[in-house]
């Protein structure tokens, strides 16, 4: 038996609040093993019963995910008063091990020298992580204003460009893009069955994409008024969509009034420690801060790092969120940055907003393994970059085949507890990523990934574009302007559909929303993704480069380059079960 493969915790890593009733408990192991049992009971049990010795009762364990290396074994308890203590018997051939906090031994040892047991102190409700239930059933359009539709209202004061004009494009040119032209589209957004409009920042700023954000009160005027915000928001939520915005609570824009006051004064300035400055002349005109002198983003100069620690800074930017929540009625707010803020700052903005608006939904920008933000409920969610990038590698690399997808995907499940991953923010593209069609052949390679992204786990999110299969690599040629145009005249209808159907497909059918996946690898076609959703809906991809006869049995939901069995490559179906096939 592979000892050095078998791991375990007592932390929301590996046990967790499933509900108010249920405790996951996993187990990670080598491929190596035959079964894995836990052992476990009330940590009184034995007082209850008048025993001496403490005792369990034995829980085969089930395999839940497979790895490249690993098995990861689970149980689904329900403990009888909320309370959980338990070890763990690993089976391989004739060897037995038990496993305990302190010592993985033969089981005849396992009385040998002091034991210690693992436990789930007590199921808090509070402590359950519940996202809010409307998030997973939400399809997400991400929009930067800037770039995604002039409003009636637009007046050309002459510094925007011309829409459309890309020939030779800068980071900060501007076209016009404002608030009302939003609104204006939301029958078209809706006509493509999204239910969620993710809006990169809208605050005054000096940049076409306002991460650097110099009044967190004000509408950027070029975007419009506070008043538009408000009319946007609740046309928007009249036809069932709800609004996200982008938050910048990292840093700054240098003209941020706070930060020009430091520039100006120094240490004698009453928001010197509202930043993280570590030295003088710090209005000096220079890009870098690579010298020290203060911490900013990315060592951006214009860019000054908050101090999130500072509860000066943690109450001026609750108050401001509370705002947009109370008066806009915004449903969600997207963290930028979001691991470089201070836990002790999000933990409060988390604990004010959710008294004003338990379902607002909270997402954090982290592009890695972020289960701490999530566990002590500091975020609903967080982007599911480690998903993105496994969708766009198995269409990119084509030595990449099925079995490796599916430990790929294994290995993003297990980083969360499954009422998160039914929330993580998946997507194929954003604004700091190249265009999604600019890694694919062609636009049917496109579909697929756009199939995948509607029928695996979280909520999924389609950059403005994409739908017309945009390209750009990257800023500022990911970041063009609709071609209303074109869009209007019926050039895009043929990938609208498409793409469209994919979204309604996945927004009518519980199955596709659910985690619950079972592959199928075909060694003969190695290329060919298969798995079945909820037991009910089968996805088919054909990443080969040879025609596949996959004879479905069943009601074809959704199909492209396919044709009475056949499936052709590039292709995709997407086909309900007669029966569990």
């Amino acid at each position: 038996m592979n000892l050095s493969a078998i791991s375990h915790r007592s932390n929301s890593a590996f046990t967790y609040a499933l509900d108010n009733d249920r405790v996951v408990v996993t187990l990670k192991t080598g491929k190596d093993i035959d079964k894995a049992v836990i052992i476990c009971e009330d940590p009184f049990i034995h007082e209850l019963n008048r025993k001496r010795e403490w005792y369990g009762k034995p829980v085969e364990m089930q395999l839940w995910l497979e790895t490249e290396y690993h098995y990861i074994m689970r149980a689904v308890l329900s403990p009888e008063y909320k309370r959980l203590q338990y070890y763990f018997e690993i089976y391989s051939g004739d060897e037995c091990y038990t496993l305990f906090e302190n010592k993985l031994c033969p089981i005849e040892k396992k009385e040998s020298r002091a034991k210690q047991y693992f436990k789930f102190p007590w199921l808090n409700p509070s402590d359950v992580i519940a996202p809010p239930q409307w998030v997973s059933d939400t399809v997400w359009y991400q929009i930067m204003p800037e770039r995604y539709a002039r409003g009636s209202n637009f007046v050309n004061n002459g510094k925007f460009r011309e829409w459309g004009d890309f020939s030779d494009g800068q980071l900060e040119d501007l076209y016009g893009g404002n608030l009302r032209g939003i609104k204006e589209k939301l029958p078209y957004i809706k006509s493509l069955g999204i239910s969620g409009i993710y809006l990169t920042p809208v605050f005054l700023s000096c940049s076409s994409h306002k991460y650097n954000t110099f009044d967190y009160r004000m509408i950027d005027p070029d975007f419009g008024t506070e008043n538009d915000m408000i009319e946007l928001v609740g046309a928007a939520h009249d036809m069932g969509i709800r609004i996200m915005l982008d938050a910048v609570f990292n840093h700054c824009g240098h003209d941020f009034p706070l930060w020009k006051d430091v520039q100006k004064n120094g240490r004698n300035s009453k928001y010197y420690d509202w930043f993280f400055v570590n030295g003088d002349n710090i209005d000096r005109e220079d890009y870098s801060t690579a010298d020290g002198r203060f911490y900013s983003f990315s060592f951006w100069a214009g860019m000054p790092k908050f101090n999130t620690n500072n509860p000066k800074v943690i109450k001026y930017f609750t108050q401001i969120v509370s705002y947009w929540t109370e008066v806009w009625g915004i449903d969600g707010i997207r963290f930028d940055v979001g691991d470089e803020v201070s836990h002790t700052f999000l933990r409060s903005i988390y604990n004010s907003l959710k008294a004003i608006k338990p379902d607002i939904f909270l997402l954090g920008e982290i592009w890695n393994d972020s289960l701490g933000w999530v566990t002590s409920k500091e975020y609903d969610s967080v982007m599911n970059y480690p998903l993105c990038n496994c969708i766009n590698d198995f269409g990119k690399y084509k030595d990449s085949d099925s079995t490796e997808f599916m430990y790929r995907l294994n290995y993003c499940r297990s980083l969360y507890p499954p009422q998160v991953t039914d929330a993580l923010f998946n997507f194929l593209d954003t604004h700091d990523t190249a265009r999604a069609i600019d890694s694919c052949e062609n636009e049917d390679v496109l579909l697929q990934k756009a199939a995948m992204l509607m029928t695996l786990p979280g909520t999924p999110c389609i950059y403005y574009g994409t739908e017309i299969a945009m390209h750009g690599s990257y800023a500022p040629f990911n970041r063009r302007t609709m071609p209303w145009d074109e869009i209007e005249s019926g050039k895009y209808d043929n990938f609208i559909n498409k793409l469209s159907g994919l979204i309604k497909l996945r927004k009518g059918n519980e199955a596709l929303q659910s985690d619950d996946i079972e592959f199928r690898i075909d060694k003969d076609n190695p290329r060919l993704l298969s798995y079945i959703k909820a037991g009910k809906i089968r996805v088919y991809i054909n990443a080969g480069d040879k025609e596949i006869n996959i004879s479905p049995t069943g009601e074809i939901l959704y199909s492209n380059k396919y044709d009475n069995g056949i499936l052709f490559p590039d292709g995709t179906a997407i086909v309900k079960l007669m029966h569990n096939a």
